[in-house]
């Protein structure tokens, strides 16, 4: 993963990584285990009608620790009016989660037009009447390719 994030997503723009301080919770008899390790990774544009999260990821194996609503508060804080996104019909976990969080679906696609060929679902946030809660540490800002897709898996 950080081959890509490194190569694909960051030389484009608005990518936000979260990376674990390992160190705290690595057992010392592996020195390896001590190398920070990227869990969680964010992608934004905006355009004229709506911000964009282009990309929301969290490694599997961690998620349900808070990872993606930290990077979903930041994605919130920065983006201006409506926030769309697309993940995958079958994505359940995401659907859920998007939709705790405000999110409404608005449209449906066969999955013609995305890469993976998936069935996918358009979710939209409204603008929140007040701002997000300030984003979580360790978040690093650089630029990442635009790929309209908050899913990495069709399963």
């Amino acid at each position: 993963m950080r081959a890509w994030v490194a190569e694909v997503l960051v030389p484009g723009g608005g990518v936000h990584v979260l990376e674990v301080d390992v160190e705290a919770e690595a057992e010392a008899e592996d020195p390896a285990s001590l190398a920070p390790r990227i869990d969680a990774v964010l992608a934004l544009s905006q355009t004229a009608e709506a911000g964009w999260i282009d990309q929301l990821y969290v490694r599997p194996g961690c998620t349900g620790r808070g990872l993606g609503e930290r990077l979903l508060r930041l994605a919130l804080e920065r983006l201006a009016g409506p926030v769309r996104l697309y993940t995958f019909q079958a994505n359940t976990g995401a659907r859920r989660f998007y939709e705790r969080h405000g999110f409404r679906a608005i449209a449906e696609t066969d999955g013609a037009c995305n890469e993976e060929r998936c069935p996918d679902v358009l979710y939209e946030r409204p603008p929140a009447a007040a701002p997000a809660a300030p984003a979580a540490d360790r978040l690093r800002t650089g630029r990442g390719r635009r790929t309209r897709r908050a899913s990495v898996s069709c399963t």
